[in-house]
């Protein structure tokens, strides 16, 4: 079965509130193997809305709508579905019941226009609203499915999940597993990873891969459908197998994770201790770092030494680097590293300093970033970046680099 999630709301449209119900819904509909290709937003309007339908009925088996079952003359979305497959609209009892006992028990008057929320297309399985008034519906029609939900979330998610979800497990005729992992790497571009991968993309057909590039990042989605959770689960391993075996050297997490996070358990795991001197990134490690809880079992301290000045009288810079290098050098980065380390005690000590923008620094264009490594078990080293961007990316970044190299680094002394 293939649905497609159409949200009722010039609300939505006008950028008031954000459209998480197809999110939420696409999310549920996967663990029952339903594919969801399509997500519409159209406005209280019913000639656009039919005009939706219409294309959604091309494209899809199942049509789930959310909002526009309220009591104001905007709230459309059954008068203008019934219509449509010719279903007229009734009272249901134990709905309007429901809604004139609400009335009841907070003291107000219940306006006419409020019953029209227990009206629900005839033939209809009416889905209980238990946290609102409007109850949403299923009903089949000649050759589609139609669900209508209720737009506020609150009220949305425990009807789909109570009612909605059970419903259509009724209807469907074989209920597939779909699973996803998302493998996160870093140091590699969205193209290069491409390349290394390409042969799979095009041969794709179950399980499926899909790359995207973010912040500096790229990720491989791979994703497989089978009756059999744990079927599907071993497609994704044998998928996950061989991506790895191109291109593992980049491969940090998993899923939802950060490289900053998988940076704090790696040295959590080992036991080793880190310090930072900042000057580029103003302690923006510093911050990635000690936001993950535990952090003060590994994070010895950090000095931001955003002057020439700074750098000299808290990091121990020697003027005579500063002044025959420049403080955008590697020389200037290998010191803030090896002095970090020392004065804080630390197993490894790590540096940024270079030109965010947007000018120019030192003669070196924006984007101009040194990052210094020192450990006690390897020689300090020095790692030139030249990226692009605007300032707050090139700064982010650099941090993400950071944690690249340190973690190449752990990996190094097992």
């Amino acid at each position: 079965m293939n649905a497609e999630i159409i949200a009722v709301g010039s609300e939505l449209l006008l950028g008031q509130i954000t459209n998480t119900n197809a999110q939420f819904l696409s999310q549920h509909l996967a663990e029952i193997g339903i594919n969801v290709y399509y997500h519409t937003v159209v406005g209280d309007n019913s000639s656009r809305l039919l005009d939706a339908v219409k294309q959604a009925e091309e494209r899809a088996d199942l049509l789930i709508f959310t909002g526009g079952l309220g009591p104001t003359k905007d709230d459309l979305t059954k008068e203008a579905i019934a219509a449509h497959i010719g279903r007229p609209l009734v009272y249901n009892d134990e709905a309007l019941r429901s809604i004139e006992n609400y009335f009841k028990r907070t003291k107000r008057p219940m306006t006419p226009n409020n019953k029209k929320q227990a009206l629900v297309m005839e033939g209809s399985l009416v889905l209980a609203n238990d946290h609102g008034m409007a109850p949403g519906m299923m009903i089949k029609g000649e050759k589609h499915f139609y669900m209508l939900l209720p737009g506020p979330p609150r009220e949305m998610q425990p009807m789909f999940i109570e009612y909605g979800k059970p419903a259509l497990l009724n209807v469907l005729e074989k209920v597939e597993k779909i699973e996803s992992r998302v493998l996160r790497f870093f140091g590699i571009g969205e193209s290069a990873l491409e390349t290394e991968v390409e042969d799979l993309l095009l041969a794709q057909q179950n399980p499926t891969i899909a790359p995207l590039a973010g912040d500096g990042e790229v990720t491989l989605r791979i994703t497989a459908k089978h009756e059999s959770e744990s079927a599907a689960l071993q497609m994704i391993q044998e998928a996950e197998e061989e991506i790895l075996s191109r291109v593992g050297e980049y491969f940090y997490g998993y899923n939802d994770t950060t490289i900053a996070r998988e940076l704090a358990e790696r040295l959590k795991e080992t036991s080793y201790t880190v310090a930072a001197a900042e000057s580029l990134t103003g302690g923006l490690f510093q911050s990635e770092i000690t936001a993950i809880p535990g952090a003060s079992s590994f994070f010895k301290g950090g000095i931001v030494c955003y002057s020439n000045e700074a750098k000299e009288a808290l990091v121990q810079v020697k003027k005579e680097t500063l002044t025959r290098h420049g403080a955008i050098s590697a020389e200037c980065a290998i010191e803030l590293a090896e002095n970090a380390r020392q004065l804080l005690k630390a197993d490894f000590g790590i540096s940024f300093t270079g030109v965010a923008g947007p000018g120019e620094a030192e003669g070196q264009p924006p984007g101009t970033v040194w990052i210094g490594l020192s450990s006690k078990y390897d020689q300090t080293k020095a790692f030139k970046l030249e990226l692009a961007g605007s300032r707050e990316g090139i700064r982010k970044r650099s941090v993400k680099y950071g944690c690249h190299y340190l973690l190449a680094a752990l990996a190094r002394n097992k």
